[in-house]
């Protein structure tokens, strides 16, 4: 994969430093997230087994795998932050109640690490989805060595969370195992799909204009499995609770500078301005396009799944970047 070699300007500087108030007001704003509940109530519906599930993401691909053979209950609700969004008393009880727990880990779920250890130390069978993949560390300087949990931009993984799941799911007490392995081999064949539609749409893009650059480091994975550079991120670090400074904002100016990037991508998660106030004061012509990538939507919304979720991404990247 190629690097990116940033080095900030003055003038980049004098732009980035009237920025900062903004994309601190941002950052405040985008890790505000109530949390919510979706799914089955309690430990158990009409008497099947409980599975609770940390993020939607996750607790979408689980509920494709279960199918009316467990209660799946997800913590965290549509358009949310999973660095950010807490649970309430009621909801971390349901986690020790639990036939398994389901997680994203490789440290994500930032507020509700407390309340996974708690249940995994009472004995609830916990699943880490980062425990079942080939894990990339950051790249960026400020987060250099530390893994990152974003590993869903990569359908590949997530095809090596299924695997490792599908058993887990398929031992929970009650269950109808035959079940549970006929959807998870339908799911498989979903992914596979979405590999390949991925593939051939980043395919028509030509190497230069693969360069990516977005309100923070969300995208390692894709950019590894489908030959993007990395270019940089507003927000540094890997989490949205972070703020920039000064020159990382004039870094990733300088960056965008000389690669020509024109088009930069906004999270659906966190507000666009943050990136249209880089274009505007920076005083670059791009445009800002938006992703869906740490959260899904309501059913009204424009990723309501996994899949969705992905196929809307791919074709705004694709077609952002064929521009």
């Amino acid at each position: 994969m190629r690097r990116s070699r940033h080095r900030s300007t003055r003038g980049a500087v004098v732009a980035a430093a009237g920025l900062t108030a903004v994309l601190l007001a941002g950052c405040t704003a985008a890790s505000g997230h109530a949390s919510g509940l979706t799914g089955s109530p309690g430990a158990s519906s009409g008497g099947r087994p409980s599975v609770v599930v940390t993020t939607n993401i996750l607790g979408d691909v689980v509920t494709e795998l279960a199918g009316e053979q467990l209660a799946v209950t997800t913590l965290m609700k549509s358009d949310a932050d999973p660095h950010s969004f807490e649970i309430s008393a009621q909801e971390a009880a349901m986690l020790g109640s639990a036939a398994l727990v389901v997680s994203n880990g490789l440290g994500l779920e930032e507020g509700l690490q407390q309340h996974l250890d708690r249940a995994e130390a009472g004995g609830v069978p916990v699943f880490r989805a980062g425990d079942a993949i080939d894990v990339l560390d950051y790249r960026a300087r400020d987060t250099a060595g530390l893994p990152d949990p974003h590993f869903w931009t990569d359908p590949a993984r997530m095809l090596d969370v299924v695997d490792a799941l599908e058993p887990m799911l398929a031992a929970v007490d009650g269950v109808d195992a035959e079940a549970i392995l006929a959807q998870s081999d339908d799911y498989r064949g979903a992914l596979r799909a979405l590999d390949a539609e991925m593939t051939a749409a980043f395919g028509t893009l030509p190497a230069e204009r693969r360069a990516l650059v977005t309100n923070h480091h969300v995208f390692g994975y894709l950019a590894d499995r489908y030959d993007f550079e990395l270019v940089g991120a507003v927000i540094p670090g890997g989490t949205t609770l972070a703020a920039p400074s000064a020159s990382d904002l004039a870094e990733l100016v300088e960056a965008i500078e000389s690669t020509g990037v024109r088009t930069i991508f906004a999270e659906s998660s966190s507000p666009d301005r943050l990136m249209q106030a880089l274009a505007a004061e920076a005083d670059l012509e791009v445009d800002v396009v938006e992703l869906y990538t740490e959260s899904l939507t309501s059913a009204e919304g424009g990723a309501p799944d996994y899949l969705t979720m992905m196929r809307v991404n791919t074709e705004r990247i694709a077609t952002g970047l064929s521009a």
